[in-house]
């Protein structure tokens, strides 16, 4: 068991790697936020999953998953808030508009 958790979690690992690269790739900044949050959500997941392979107590298996549907809930939630703020303050799209 320990084994696919450490696959879970290079696997996080990688997610994180490729998101950052992509973060500084992309030149639309409503696309950097996307690509920040779903990044971070995916990783997140990952991690908390491969911690509950690891885990010898049910309570913290209970806890982990309340963690979990908490993450599922808010950074949507937190990604559609930084991106309305951007566009109601008059952002422009491509970031090389000023």
């Amino acid at each position: 068991m320990i084994y696919i958790t450490y696959i879970i979690l290079a696997l996080s690992w990688f997610f994180i790697l490729f998101g950052m690269i992509t973060i500084f790739r992309l030149k639309n900044m409503y696309a950097r936020i996307l690509a920040a949050t779903t990044i971070d959500t995916v990783a997140s997941l990952l991690v908390l999953i491969g911690l509950m392979l690891v885990a010898d107590s049910f309570n913290f298996i209970i806890r982990l998953i309340v963690l979990l549907l908490f993450l599922l809930i808010t950074n949507p939630i937190s990604s559609h808030v930084n991106i309305r703020s951007a566009y109601l303050m008059g952002i422009p799209i491509n970031l090389k508009e000023k």
